[in-house]
């Protein structure tokens, strides 16, 4: 824990405990790619990379020879679990269209309050493409965001309304931070979790929604 609220692996690993055993799960890139060490391999989750990797393990570390036929979807060196494949990328977007996808695992610039997702542009930036994402937002059972709560700046980033380019409308049901964890139920953000040390207070402030807390708990993290 940091003095503002959690570290990325803790936050990694709080969203790994949601997981449930047997799930097909896509990982997006960045943030959420530090949660698949985090997963208690007898839980016999398959992780699926949206370039085509069916099976996905975590990233490698070190500076060895990579191989470019396994890379994630942000072109990261990636491991592969015993008997995971690799498919054409329109079989890959078979399963996330298909509705085969239990849940989704993605990065985030910004939440409302009733669902919408934006995580693919910032607002005036030249690069940014919205990809793969608003297929496997629409296409996943549950999607699972993991992001700060306040930008660089000190901005909210769940918001009442978005006001980045949206990537899916009404698709995130829970939201992974520093300061918690939230639920998105009925249009509203429901605080269920505060950090260790953060106090609901200063979770309510660095939201720019109305946050209900009646559900608050307090997390129980690993030393």
């Amino acid at each position: 824990m940091t003095a503002t609220g959690l570290t990325l692996d803790q936050m990694a690993w709080r969203l790994a405990q949601e997981l449930e055993p047997d799930w097909v799960v896509n990982v997006g890139i960045g943030m959420p790619l530090a949660v698949v060490p985090f997963v208690d391999p007898a839980k016999d989750i398959i992780f699926h990379s949206e370039n085509g990797i069916i099976g996905m393990g975590p990233e490698l570390e070190g500076t060895g020879v990579v191989d470019n036929d396994l890379l994630s979807a942000g072109k990261r060196p990636v491991s592969l679990i015993p008997g995971g494949s690799f498919v054409h990328h329109a079989d890959s977007f078979a399963l996330a269209r298909g509705g085969r996808l239990d849940a989704a695992i993605l990065g985030a610039y910004q939440v409302a309050s009733n669902g919408d997702l934006a995580n693919w542009k910032l607002p005036g930036a030249r690069t940014g493409s919205i990809g793969g994402a608003m297929d496997i937002a629409i296409g996943a059972r549950r999607v699972l965001a993991i992001m700060t709560h306040k930008t660089r700046d000190g901005e909210p980033k769940l918001v009442e309304r978005l006001t980045y380019p949206p990537t899916a409308l009404g698709v995130v049901t829970k939201v992974f931070t520093d300061l918690g964890v939230i639920a998105i139920r009925e249009g509203r953000f429901i605080l269920e979790e505060v950090a260790p040390g953060v106090e609901v207070g200063e979770v309510s402030a660095a939201t720019g929604a109305e946050l209900c807390t009646e559900k608050t708990c307090i997390m129980s993290l690993p030393r």
